[in-house]
């Protein structure tokens, strides 16, 4: 199975130097709040809308990923979003990626693309897209 990834990667001036699975759970169930008392502001169920996925932790990837199972399989399959390291000039740097498999739709993609800009500005950190753009979210000096 080939996987497109995007990565959120920690760098210096962002809000955290890592992020452990539970950290990243605890983002997208903010997220969920959030858009529900928008939806409540609204008078609709935004948060349907705005979150149209399941929350799964399979055992194989206890602690190091989770699965977001789309509601409605004509419109989102799955994105998968786990934690990892890299070296970098003998540094070690943390990231957090978010992938789509052969069966994602194009729906996958554009939440999975909103779902990653919501993370790196939260965490003010560097976001590698899946069309290899970068995008900026740490302080930068001037």
């Amino acid at each position: 199975m080939k996987l497109q990834s995007a990565y959120i990667y920690f760098v210096e001036g962002s809000t955290a130097t890592h992020a452990d699975i539970e950290d990243v759970k605890a983002k997208f169930t903010r997220y969920v709040d959030m858009t529900t008392k928008t939806g409540q502001q609204l008078g609709w169920s935004y948060a349907e809308a705005a979150f149209p996925y399941t929350l799964e932790e399979r055992a194989e990837g206890k602690g190091s990923w989770f699965l977001l199972k789309g509601k409605d399989p004509n419109m989102y399959k799955a994105i998968v979003v786990g934690i990892g390291s890299t070296e970098v000039n003998g540094q070690e740097m943390h990231y957090i990626q978010i992938s789509l498999p052969d069966s994602a739709t194009h729906g996958d993609k554009n939440k999975a693309n909103e779902y990653c800009r919501y993370l790196a500005k939260d965490y003010k950190a560097e976001l590698h897209l899946f069309n290899k753009r970068i995008q900026y979210f740490q302080p930068r000096k001037p």
